[in-house]
């Protein structure tokens, strides 16, 4: 596997676990000297419930924007004092995937992300995020529980 620039990505959706995995690798990136990235995805279920409904695609644009600055906004809060993030990813579709393609586009890269999301009863039905993440990941993972 061709090794790419090291950084430490969180992969963000604004509940707990993932404010506490964004502060975990806050700490690593500010003991190892390396970037701090935030990453999150719209989710494509919530593109499709918008598109069913009968929104315009700038307005889905927009919904994504804004979903993406509140997301940032909250890990920015839960990391500030200890690294500054140098990039913002805001991804579309299904989080698992897209994570899972980041990665494989971004060697190098070391993911946090939490245990468990805002999507309990999906993650119940389908399998967590975090363990498709897991499974599939094409680098280092570490998954955070409180």
């Amino acid at each position: 596997m061709a090794k790419g620039t090291p950084s430490i990505v969180v992969a963000c959706d604004g509940s707990d676990h993932s404010l506490h995995a964004a502060k975990m690798a806050a700490e690593l990136a500010k003991s190892t000297g390396q970037p701090l990235k935030l990453l999150a995805v719209f989710p494509g279920t919530k593109v499709e419930r918008l598109v069913v409904s009968g929104v315009w695609p700038s307005d889905i644009e927009e919904e994504a924007k804004s979903y993406g600055r509140k997301i940032f906004d909250a890990a920015r809060q839960a990391v500030s004092g200890t690294a500054d993030p140098v990039e913002e990813v805001l991804l579309k579709g299904d989080p698992a995937k897209e994570i899972i393609e980041y990665l494989e586009n971004n060697p190098g890269a070391h993911l946090f992300m939490g245990r468990r999301g805002h999507s309990l009863v999906r993650s119940l039905t389908l399998g967590s995020i975090s363990e498709k993440v897991v499974r599939h990941a094409t680098g280092p993972v570490t998954v955070v529980s409180e």
